[in-house]
């Protein structure tokens, strides 16, 4: 199906989607600004987010749903490890050093990640005499040449504050002091690899058990468990679970229904209806709502070297993006004629099982 055939549902939906994870980013750094320890909030998320998608993976996939095995049960465990507890752990403790822009700008960069991973454990192969390897190569370098300029560069402000309102920012905020920052957009990157692990390693999972929603509750269940050993392992301070300020449990309401369950099954439809590379180029959008709550919410100051080093990264997802939908029409081509009809009746099969589609338990 073709991108622009007068449909504008995904397109709305995918918008809605992004603007709703961009002011999710920004409203949970406004809490870890606040003091909120930052596995609390991945526990209390993923377990709003399990609560939430449990009745419709439970009443749309009761058909279809194959037998759940042990075998099929330790491999969602280790991919809920990695694919949420290590990601939620890495990310939301990089994005309280840094800020909700750098994050998304992170999270940008993720089909990049994921690619260089899939070469590196040989599961995707790369023809780099192809236009289409070389565009991926390209975009994938020009992905992490933003990063890299966004940890090591932050430039002059763009926005600039009282004096007074600047002198306290500076001391109750990490993410302005520039040891700080660095290590932050280091978490950022070995959130966005954890990821990108977590989707090889979720593919392999789906061929045994394609269900999805199924799938994800699961996921975010093990990932609840997890999330809450590894905090108490850090601390053991009861009171840091009981949340009292209004902002922080409504913040943790909407980024585990909304942000984590609405926009799981909203990109789950986007994707049957348009793919997933459709849904990939809505990645900048949240990028763009973050900036713009981080500015107006946060206060925050935004600085030359986040937009450059952001532009950059957009800049290399395209290119990414568009030497993927090449590789894939390059794919196509191959194919004879006369068996055409019958692989592609094969693709949407796969399609229905799940080889393609990939439901995401943890927004990062």
């Amino acid at each position: 199906m073709g991108y622009c055939d007068g449909k504008w549902t995904p397109v709305i939906i995918m918008i809605t989607i992004n603007s709703a994870l961009g002011l999710g980013n920004a409203l949970v750094k406004k809490v870890l600004d606040g003091g909120v320890n930052h596995m609390v909030i991945a526990t209390y998320r993923l377990a709003i987010s399990t609560l939430f998608l449990a009745p419709i993976a439970f009443f749309w996939e009761r058909t279809t749903r194959p037998k759940l095995t042990l075998n099929i049960l330790v491999q969602l465990f280790f991919s809920a490890l990695v694919g949420a507890s290590l990601t939620q752990y890495f990310f939301l403790l990089g994005l309280s050093y840094t800020s909700a822009t750098i994050a998304c700008a992170f999270i940008s960069m993720s089909p990049a990640v994921t690619f260089v991973l899939s070469l590196v454990f040989r599961v995707e192969k790369l023809n780099m005499k192809s236009k289409a390897g070389m565009g991926m190569v390209m975009g994938t370098l020009i992905c992490i040449g933003g990063a890299l300029l966004l940890t090591m560069y932050k430039g002059v402000p763009l926005t600039k504050f009282h004096k007074l309102e600047s002198h306290l920012l500076t001391n109750h905020n990490p993410a302005l002091k520039p040891e700080n920052w660095i290590v932050g957009c280091v978490l950022l990157f070995a959130g966005s690899s954890c990821f990108g692990s977590w989707m090889l390693i979720q593919s392999k999972v789906n061929d045994k058990y394609p269900c999805q929603y199924s799938s994800t509750v699961i996921l975010s269940f093990f990932g609840t468990i997890q999330c809450a050993l590894l905090s108490l392992i850090k601390s053991r301070d009861i009171t840091a679970w009981i949340l009292t300020d209004k902002l922080d449990i409504m913040t943790i309401i909407y980024a585990g229904a909304v942000a984590q369950g609405i926009c799981t099954v909203g990109t789950s439809w986007c994707i049957r209806k348009r793919g997933p590379i459709f849904t990939s180029v809505f990645t900048p959008v949240g990028l763009v709502f973050a900036t713009l709550f981080d500015f107006s919410i946060l206060l925050r100051q935004i600085c030359i070297g986040s937009v450059i080093g952001s532009g950059i990264v957009i800049f290399g997802l395209y290119i990414f993006l568009l030497g993927k939908v090449r590789q894939m029409k390059e794919e196509c081509e191959k194919k004879l004629p006369s068996h055409f009809g019958q692989e592609e009746s094969q693709d949407d099969e796969h399609y229905k099982k799940g080889h393609h589609l990939m439901v995401v338990p943890m927004t990062p």
